[in-house]
């Protein structure tokens, strides 16, 4: 017989979408449940999202609280607006400066005397140009490849010497003009020529027509059109220089602008307001918290519904935490003005959830108890010697008092002078030079101003003022002190103590009418001792535990002075807002509940991905199963069709003969 090539054919019943309503009465109860699952579970990953992101963004207000610098800011202003001024609240004090600026930093400008009639084709000589800027000397080559005033100019540029140089066309002819890249009298041009071809290399004749010093004559080559100059201002009274118009940090925090000369009044204020807003910052974001939680978790009791995390055991523990943080004494504020939030004016709306913020409350408090607000909120190390400083602690270390024993103290590195000042002593070109190496990385050259020193302590206080003026130690943030001994020799001592400080004098000219040769001093000491009974490693004067040591892990503190034994002990307070940071990122770091449930629920997704891909294959299984019973049922009633149809033939043949024989 024939095989049957499509369903139902034989039967004209089992057809192929008998074997789909099948197929989908079997797929529809596992299916519709697996994306029950889905969508709930993929609603839940959302949620823990908006959870995750709603907890983050309470982590930065707190964040800020967090650091003791800002619990207090302050606020500066200025009556003349040519005299600005910005404050740092880390390093700033209330007060009131008379400032007066009685001269602008300028950088020196010069120009050639002789007008040239061509930029790119008249020689200007060959030779060697030294250009000395502050303390970088730089030589130029002036050949075949660059003799002329372009070629001079290009050279100068592209040496990088501190000067830059350009070609003006004054109509009747070229002229050159040099301007140094800087301001201040430390950036000075000076100009020397070797190898003139074009007559001596002082003559102002070929390329020394190029040469400048401030103590040349009025014929020399080059015209100073702009003196270099400092900028000069007085508070209160007193002078300060600067090679620039800008005088950063000249009194603690305040760094000031000038662009003209003039006198001000600067006052800088404490801003509680400031303070205020951070605070209130943090009020917003756990409010905006707790409403999230609200909409995700909260119970309607009249309409009967809860939200998605409702009953949720994570979002309980989140509450929880935090509710105990934000509502406990902080450990070491017990006998404190301050103990609390709530003292503060920060209570909790016990029906909402939220918090309330008492501004008026809380500017009051920092006002009168500043120290106390701050350890509230920030990190706090509270020393009983006045000379121990608490420097910062570690992401271990634990609230509770530390005792402080000192064995060692640190010490700075200096220079001692071989023998007493000659004096009285005159500085020339022969002996006016010097050269320091302090803390073992700055190198500073000075030239001391030639005259006559009459005492050991004139020419101190020279040493002294050169050194302060020095761009490459302020840079560094090192200083010297620059004193004389007993027996009238010459001491420098480094700013910095520690192992890394010292001061080396690595060249001179003729230092014997000083009592100095090049030397190397001796290195300071860094500070030992002990911390909660660990012994503990010292930086200089910073003393500190590394993990590992117990509660004081990670306590870092500052000795001051050269006591040593017992320095009392040291009450590290964890503030609400540090303890804030870190439960948060407790959270939604990598191994925090809400990471944990996140990963469990994507784990699930997986599963379910699983399943789904089982009932696939469970369901092609089943409609093959079905379409091979349906086959061989449609075969075998197409036979017994084909059956009946020729029985049918058979009795129909049969039925004349009989109807004749009845006959």
């Amino acid at each position: 017989m024939a095989s049957i090539s499509s369903l139902g054919i034989g039967s004209g019943v089992l057809t192929s979408d008998l074997v789909d309503q099948l197929v989908q009465a079997e797929r529809a109860p596992t299916e519709n449940r697996l994306a029950r699952k889905t969508e709930q579970t993929q609603a839940l990953i959302s949620a823990y999202g908006q959870l995750r992101s709603a907890i983050t963004e309470l982590r930065l207000p707190m964040r800020q609280l967090s650091a003791p610098d800002n619990m207090k800011a302050f606020s500066a202003n200025s009556s003349n607006e040519d005299i600005a001024v910005s404050v740092d609240s880390a390093r700033a004090n209330r007060g009131t400066y008379s400032v007066e600026v009685t001269s602008l930093a300028s950088a020196q400008a010069l120009a050639s005397r002789d007008v040239f009639a061509d930029r790119d084709l008249t020689s200007v000589g060959q030779g060697i140009l030294t250009l000395s800027v502050g303390n970088n000397t730089t030589n130029i080559t002036i050949d075949n490849s660059n003799d002329t005033l372009q070629g001079l100019a290009n050279a100068i540029n592209e040496a990088d010497a501190g000067v830059s140089a350009g070609v003006i066309d004054t109509g009747n002819g070229f002229q050159l003009v040099l301007s140094a890249d800087e301001t201040g009298t430390d950036n000075a041009v000076s100009i020397s020529v070797s190898g003139d071809s074009g007559g001596s290399d002082t003559d102002n004749q070929g390329l020394s027509r190029f040469a400048f010093n401030s103590g040349m004559d009025a014929d020399s080559g080059l015209n100073e059109t702009i003196a270099a100059s400092d900028a000069v201002m007085k508070i209160n009274g007193v002078e300060v220089t600067r090679s620039t118009n800008n005088f950063e940090n000249v009194i603690d925090g305040l760094t000031f602008d000038i662009t003209a000369t003039g006198t001000s009044i600067v006052k800088v204020q404490q801003d509680y307001g400031a303070v205020a807003d951070r605070v209130a910052g943090f009020v917003d974001k756990f409010n905006s918290l707790q409403a999230t939680i609200d909409s995700l978790a909260g119970f309607n009791a009249e309409a009967g519904v809860g939200g998605l995390l409702t009953g949720d055991s994570t979002v309980r523990g989140i509450q929880n935490q935090l509710r105990q943080i934000l509502t406990r004494v902080v450990p070491g504020l017990e006998g404190a003005s301050v103990r609390s939030l709530a003292d503060v004016g920060i209570t909790t709306n016990f029906e909402t959830g939220g918090l309330e913020f008492d501004r008026a409350k809380f500017e009051e408090q920092l006002k009168n108890n500043p120290d106390d607000v701050t350890a509230l909120f920030a990190e706090q190390g509270r020393a009983s010697d006045t000379q121990v400083e608490f420097v910062r602690s570690g992401v271990n270390t634990e609230p509770g008092e530390y005792a402080i024993n000192i064995t060692q103290a640190a010490t700075q590195g200096s220079l001692v002078g071989s023998s007493a000042v000659t004096a009285p002593l005159t500085v020339d070109g022969t002996n006016d030079e010097l050269t320091f190496q302090v803390n073992g990385e700055t190198s500073v050259s000075v030239q001391l101003t030639q005259q006559t020193y009459n005492s050991a302590q004139e020419l101190a206080d020279e040493i002294q003022s050169q050194l302060n003026a020095n761009n490459a130690l302020n840079a560094a943030g090192s200083s010297v002190q620059v004193s004389v001994g007993a027996g009238g020799e010459l001491t420098f001592t480094s700013s910095q103590y520690g192992s890394e400080s010292n001061v080396s004098i690595t060249s001179l000219e003729d230092g014997s009418a000083y009592g100095l040769s090049v030397a190397t001093g001796t290195a300071g000491s860094d500070v030992a001792g002990t911390i909660g009974g660990r012994t503990a490693q010292g930086d200089g004067q910073v003393l500190f535990l590394d993990n590992g040591n117990g509660g004081a892990s990670g306590l870092q503190v500052r000795i001051l002075g050269d006591q040593t034994g017992s320095r009392g002990s040291i009450t590290f307070v964890e503030g609400v807002a540090e303890r804030t940071v870190d439960l948060v990122t407790s959270f939604v770091g990598a191994d925090g509940a809400l990471e944990s449930r996140t990963e469990s629920l994507n784990r699930d997704l997986e599963q379910i991905q699983e399943n789904q891909a089982r009932l696939e294959e469970r369901i092609a299984a089943y409609r093959e199963r079905l379409v091979s019973q349906f086959t061989a049922a449609d075969s075998l009633i197409s036979q017994l069709n084909s059956t009946q149809d020729y029985v049918s033939q058979q009795l129909a043949a049969l039925a004349p003969q009989n109807n004749r024989n009845n006959n």
